[in-house]
């Protein structure tokens, strides 16, 4: 079986990672670090919580129960003989897997028995078996998963502002769903989505550590299977760009409120740009970072702990900024935010502040290099968002304070704004 190989290389950093287009249909990425100890792989598919359609291609789109894609994920490691987790535990590895808004992966790292390691993956992510009797059994622990979540404040703040910001996205769903909707899923309909998101051409392995391309090929040659072509799209949600309403209060038994609030953004295009994550992601930092003006003197006044955070929020058809964190006064802390990014969009980016921020992050970014498990996972995540992984320098290098300022006219918009709150009180909703 001949595989084509392509080294990408930086030579900055001088380092190389590999690209293969195996002939079963599955991209193979693997960033070999010679000395390091242990191996870290993701087997991942583009398919995740928000895919609550199943859409043939130029065809009608098949609703979905939510959370259909973070069951599949549960179900996917049980076999007729021994689970997935076990015939890892054997060889001494650990082995995980997550769902997340866009993709599923399965992953483990080791230390030892790479190969054998590699070969359980492929084999039983490519190997489903669900019978009627145990999907049912997997109702009750997922639905105790979800009441988790459900009695988590911070789960629940968040869940609530991106109820108030999307009409129609499903982002707006728990990634496992709801006890209902799980009650709808059965083995058919597990076996169904398999088939047409878990195509190896939807799918790519990312590996990162100590190995190389020709052992992780020599091992994929063996146990992949050829897949046919990807027949499913991601459905069009049609997502208006106003938001639901500005503001949700839910009661928990907290001592400190929480606040999450957000600026939601609408595109002409279904996904950001790397470029645009990396210049917002500046902005944020250069707004309420921990060397911001701001975030020292919210500090300062005790409306926010070392706990407050912010986010670039964005995936496949949806944009926003977040910012959550406790606090003892949350619409006092809304305003000082909102007010802090009008102060920045009227006055501009200090350019030496600028400089600082953005040498900072970039030096942050060259360090994340040394990182398998980071390599792996971004690999995966620029695979599917179609970039490679050393444009992230390129980008750092070329920006200026006055692209952060033209994108910033843009973005954080007061129209678009909702806030959600978690207080010790009384329910409220406006």
């Amino acid at each position: 079986m001949s595989n084509s190989i392509r080294e990408i290389r930086n030579d900055l950093l001088g380092d190389a990672y590999y690209e293969c287009k195996h002939p079963s249909g599955l991209t193979i990425l693997v960033y070999p670090k010679k000395d390091y100890a242990s191996t870290y792989a993701v087997f991942g598919t583009n398919y995740g919580s928000i895919d609550t359609f199943l859409k043939e291609k130029g065809g009608e789109a098949q609703a979905l129960p939510e959370g259909t894609a973070h069951y599949l994920e549960h179900k996917l490691f049980e076999s007729e003989e021994l689970d997935a987790f076990t015939r890892f535990a054997e060889t001494g590895a650990a082995a995980n897997a997550y769902t997340t808004f866009d993709k599923t992966c399965y992953l483990f790292s080791c230390s030892s028995n790479f190969r054998e390691n590699l070969k359980i993956l492929l084999d039983f992510v490519q190997h489903p078996y669900f019978t009627e009797e145990t999907v049912r059994k997997e109702q009750g622990i997922i639905g105790q998963e979800i009441q988790m979540y459900q009695d988590s404040p911070g789960w629940q703040v968040l869940f609530n502002l991106l109820r108030c910001l999307y009409h129609s996205h499903p982002v707006k769903i728990d990634i496992a769903g709801t006890v209902d909707s799980i009650s709808h899923i059965t083995a058919d309909l597990l076996y169904g989505c398999y088939n047409s998101f878990y195509s190896l051409n939807n799918m790519v392995l990312a590996v990162a550590g100590n190995t190389t391309a020709d052992e992780v090929l020599a091992v994929c040659n063996q146990c992949l299977q050829t897949a046919g072509p990807v027949y499913t799209e991601r459905a069009d949600y049609g997502e208006p760009a106003d938001i639901v309403k500005p503001y949700i209060a839910q009661e928990f038994p907290v001592s400190m409120p929480i606040l999450a609030m957000g600026f939601k953004e609408t595109h002409g295009t279904p996904v950001r740009t790397l470029r645009e994550k990396i210049i917002t992601g500046l902005l944020l930092d250069y707004i309420a970072g921990d060397t911001s003006e701001l975030y020292n003197r919210l500090l300062s006044e005790g409306l926010i702990n070392p706990g407050f955070d912010y986010e670039y929020f964005a995936g496949y058809g949806y944009a926003s900024v977040l910012f959550e964190g406790e606090t003892k006064d949350p619409q006092k802390l809304a305003d000082e935010i909102k007010a802090e990014i009008r102060r920045v969009k009227a006055e501009g980016i200090d350019p030496e502040a600028f400089e600082r921020l953005r040498n900072m992050s970039y030096g942050k970014a060259i360090m994340g290099y040394n990182d398998v498990e980071d390599l792996a996972n971004e690999l995966v995540a620029a695979q599917f968002e179609g970039y490679h992984l050393f444009d992230e320098i390129g980008i750092y290098r070329s920006l200026t304070a006055a692209d952060l300022e033209e994108q910033l006219q843009h973005q954080m918009n007061e129209e678009y704004c909702a806030l959600s709150v978690v207080l010790p009180g009384k329910d409220e909703e406006l």
